[in-house]
This record gives structure tokens, sequence and C-alpha cells, in this order.
């Protein structure tokens, strides 16, 4: 059946509501729209679904959640070793529907005799992961879209574990959702009944105050904060759902000066006063920036809407207010974490910290220094969670700390997925114990350059949507795999990764190897300097990433060796897509 009857078949069935028809009817002569609604099924990928919100198979809504619920559904019933006793955890953050959503989720479970345990309003994604664990569920689902653009939202599963559901687990329910053919063989159950039933529940407080007292028990050394509690924080939650856990967690870590963003303080599905709820936007700091300058701020940090990423606003050496990326900031919290546990005399023996392959290199510095282990893995905090469910089961390493570069970070095991409840909370005693030193975070940095080297790192972003959008994607992935320049940035390159194949090739000695890793769309190349580059689409929005970094023995010419090396490879993209 083609998109257009499809789209024919929705405005006539009853079994989709009014108001869809009533949407669908309003582009009846959009042919172009028509077609970006339906011309697939809106993709469920190893993350879950994402996509913008509306009427179509290719738009996220009450049907398209639905039908995604009932293959998790019989993908839990048909596993002998689940008791669907054990039930589902469920969150949602502040964007628009998610709070339906949700709800719609819990029901569909319910329908098929799955208990299930919902938030009594939003939280952030990492107490889902918590929840899971805490409560001993089989999965755990949350309704974000992360920092995606207003229009967005999405649907994660989480497994038992309390992690995003890893390979090949992943493909399996990606399987059962795909057989969800009809959505009136979706069942549903009534909500007056499923409450009855004791299968449909509501968690609050008594979660909240279990997942403070895990993220409490994080702090690396209560006496920087003590002598440092009149630190001047300003904090915005972009309009997410960081606003009362962040804040509480300040105020039980002792933090005693944090100033609220007003503007920003309150859900609003709209993000009406930043143009892209994202912390890595400089722009959404717009507000914060200009309570910093009123109150002479020691510190910014703000959270995504789900409080999974925080980022990191500092002064400089001039007094000037810098956005610190992700790299900054996780290698700052990997070498503090790691240096007071080696003060105190608590650094394991079998210590491990773990990042993705496309965050600094520096981070595998700094635990070489402080001889714990460090491991590679791809893009997604799923990786990590993985990583550290694997540490737990062999004993083979003791899980210290984990980032991304995407600002996404989380010490302890409590949770699963990156915390920027956590995280804010370990940047603010960061920034106390460098004022408690005399100086800001900022030269706190320029410390850590000065003794490991200037490592600098930078990304780019190609936004390319709908079918044109995702040829063009594959037109640059194939390109550099079958016409792989040699040189770049006047630099020849000496090793690929292919993490598709999982391959990568040593150019000088024309040796191949396996990356260990799972199979993605990603591609790694390794300069003779040491400079490297990573092309990836993303799997959550319509673009394609690219990542840079580079070494040097100054900041000087570490800043003008990843300027050209940008210049160099994004030539290169662009002549791909003429």
């Amino acid at each position: 059946m083609d998109y257009k009857n499809i789209y024919e078949n929705w405005l006539k069935d009853d079994y989709f509501d009014n108001e869809t028809k009533k949407e669908l009817l309003n582009i009846k002569d959009n042919e172009k729209e028509i077609e970006d609604r339906f011309y697939k099924d809106l993709e469920f990928g190893t993350g879950g679904l994402r996509g913008i919100i509306g009427a179509g198979t290719n738009r996220i809504n009450i049907y398209t959640v639905s039908k995604a619920t009932q293959g998790l559904a019989d993908y839990i019933l048909d596993q002998p070793q689940y008791n669907k006793e054990k039930g589902v955890a469920i969150g949602y953050d502040s964007r628009f529907m998610s709070q339906d959503f949700a709800e719609i989720a819990a029901l569909v479970l319910n329908g098929n005799g799955i208990k299930t345990y919902l938030f009594d309003e939003l939280r952030p994604t990492p107490m889902v992961s918590f929840a899971i664990r805490e409560l001993g569920c089989i999965a755990g689902i949350v309704i974000t879209a992360s920092h995606n653009p207003p229009e967005y939202n999405g649907y994660k599963i989480y497994g038992e574990d309390g992690g995003q559901v890893p390979f090949p687990k992943d493909m399996e329910i990606i399987k059962y959702v795909n057989n969800v053919k009809d959505f009136k063989t979706i069942k549903k159950a009534d909500k007056s009944q499923a409450i009855k039933d004791g299968l449909f529940n509501i968690i609050g407080k008594e979660i909240d105050e279990k997942y403070d007292e895990n993220v409490l028990n994080q702090l690396v050394n209560k006496d920087v904060i003590e002598k440092a509690s009149d630190l001047k924080i300003v904090y915005t939650p972009i309009h997410g759902t960081g606003n009362k856990p962040v804040r509480r967690i300040l105020e039980k870590a002792g933090f005693k000066n944090v100033n609220i963003v007003k503007e920003q303080e309150l859900p609003d599905c709209k993000f009406s006063t930043v143009s892209y709820p994202n912390p890595e936007d400089p722009k959404a700091f717009t507000l914060a920036l200009k309570l910093a300058d009123e109150i002479d701020a020691d510190i910014i940090v703000g959270t995504d809407p789900d409080a999974d990423r925080v980022g990191t606003v500092v002064k400089n050496n001039k007094g000037e207010y810098v956005v610190l990326s992700g790299n900054m900031m996780g290698v700052l919290l990997t070498d503090y974490i790691l240096s007071q546990r080696k003060e105190k005399g608590i650094l394991s023996n079998k210590g491990a910290i773990i990042s993705t392959v496309v965050s600094s290199n520096m981070t595998e510095k700094i635990a070489k220094a402080y001889n714990v282990d460090y491991f590679n893995v791809l893009t997604g905090f799923k990786f990590i969670g993985e990583k550290i469910k694997q540490f737990e089961e062999t004993g083979s390493n003791e899980y210290i700390f984990g980032f991304e570069e995407s600002y996404g970070c989380l010490a302890g095991t409590y949770a699963r997925d990156k915390d920027a409840v956590v995280a804010t909370m370990l940047i603010c005693e960061l920034a106390a114990f460098y004022k408690n030193k005399g100086i800001t975070l900022y030269e706190g940095l320029q410390e850590i350059y000065k003794k490991y080297g200037y490592f600098k790192e930078d990304i780019k972003s190609i936004t390319l949507k709908g079918i044109d959008g995702l040829k063009d994607m594959e037109k640059i992935m194939t390109n550099l795999r079958t016409s792989t320049p040699t040189v770049v940035n006047n630099e020849s390159i000496v090793e690929i990764r292919d993490y598709k194949c999982g391959e990568i090739k040593d150019i000088v000695n024309n040796i191949i190897s396996s990356s260990n890793l799972p199979k993605s769309n990603v591609l790694y190349f390794t300069l003779k300097d040491k400079s490297w580059f990573c092309v990836r689409p993303s799997g959550t929005e319509p673009k394609i990433k690219i990542y840079f970094g580079v070494e040097e023995e100054n900041e000087e010419k570490a800043d003008n060796k990843l300027k050209s090396l940008i210049n160099n490879v994004m030539n290169i993209i662009d002549d791909i897509l003429k």
C-alpha cells in the first residue's frame, strides 16, 4: 500500500479519532507533507522511537506509541525468564503529549496483563533507570526526546538492569514491534479497571528519597563543599525535569547560594525562552548569563529537558563567562574523582573509567596516570551501562566514572544511564574545590591541560531531512568508505576504524584487526600527527555528525590545528554532497 492509500485509510477508518482526522484533513492539499507523514513507519530503532509529534505512520502519536508498547508487551510475554508481575517502570518529561504517551503505554501493558509503575509527575530519565532497579522491574519506558526541538517526542526502552536495551535484545524487540501490523490488534486496558486489578500503579516521593540518597553517596569530598558552601551557582532546568531534583540535591549536598533562572524554572512544552532546549547550545544560557552577571556568579549549570545532560558556564581568566564542552567537563571530573580517591586511599586497583570513541583522547591519558583501566565504547550511554553490568557480573573491574562528549556522565552504579542530577552536584563540588584553591574552574582546566597536554575537540552537524536527507547521509558514508582520502590537513591517514564491518585498518603496516565493538555505521580516521575525525549519522535526529580532535603542546597550536582540520574535513563533505 503506498503512502496516499494509507493516508486515505486513516481518514476513513473509525479506529482513528476525530482530532487525528481533522489534522490530516488540514494537509489534504499538501502532497509533500502527506508523503513525509506516511511514506514509512516511524522507525523503532535500537534506542526506541523519536520523531515529530503528529498524525501519521511516520510521526509519534498515540497510535505509534501504542504499537511500540504492544511490541514490547509481546516480547515480554514470550520470555519465559520474565515475571510480568514484576512490572514496568514508566517516566516522562515536560514535552507536549509526554504524560499522555506515558499513560497510554501503561494501559497497553496493563491490557496485556503486565503491571506498571507510572511516576506521579515528570521525572528525569535517570530516575526511571534507578526505579527499574529499585522496584525490581523487568523493563522501563521513558517518554522523552531529550534535547530535540519542541516539535519532537520520543520513546525509550530500558532493560531490567536499568540500562537501555543492548544488542541483541534490542534487535529482538524491534522484530516484535515490527510484527504489530494492525493497530486494531493492540490491547489496551480500561484505566479504572487496571487500577482496581493492581496493574496500574503510581509511584512518587518514596523513589525520590531513595534516589537522592544514592546520588548524595557520589559526593567525592564533602569537606570541599563545607568550605565553599556560599559558591554562587546559577541553575536553569530549561523548562525541563531537572528543576525539583537538582535543587533538592544541591541543597542536601550543602550548597547555600543556588539561584534559579525564573523564566526557565517551570515546565513548558514549547520551550518558549529558547530556540533549542539543548545545554550544548550556548544560546540556551542567554537568560542564565544575564542573572549570572547581576549576581557575579561563580558557575552556571543547565540541564536538558529530561535531565540526563548538563552544560556548564564558568569565568575565564579575563572574568568573561565561557561555555565548557562536554569533553572539558568530562576530563575535569575524571581527574578530580581519581585524584581525590587516590588522596583518600580508596582508589581501587580494579578501577575503570569508560568513555566513547568520539570523546576526548585525554581521558585515556588521565586513567593511565592513576593506573586505572580505560575502556572505549561506541557512542550511546547504553554501551557504558552495558560495561557496568559486565563488570558486576565478572568482577573484572570496579566502575568509577564514565562520560560522553555530548554532555552526559554518570558516577556510581545506582542508575545505568547518564544523569545530569549527579553531574550537576559533582560539577558544583568541583567548582568549590577550585574556589578553595583560590582559582576558577576554568583555571583548573588550564592546570589539566598543562599536566596532560592540550587536547581540543569539536563537533559539526549537517541537518539532512526527509527521503533526500537519508540518501545524502548514505552518499557521504559510502563515498568515505569507497573513496577514502589518503591525506587530510596535510597529514596522512594512518588508521581507519570502520565500525560497520568491525574492522580497524592499520594503513602503515597494512594490518587489519577487529574493533571488538558492536557493529555501527561509524567511520573513524586517525592522522599521522594523532589528530582524528569521525563521521556518523545521528541515531536520534536527521543529522550527520562529524567529530574532530587534536593534541598539541600549547593551546594556540591546538586551536589553530583544530580549526584547520575542521575546514579540511568539511570541504571534503561538501564536495561529496555537490
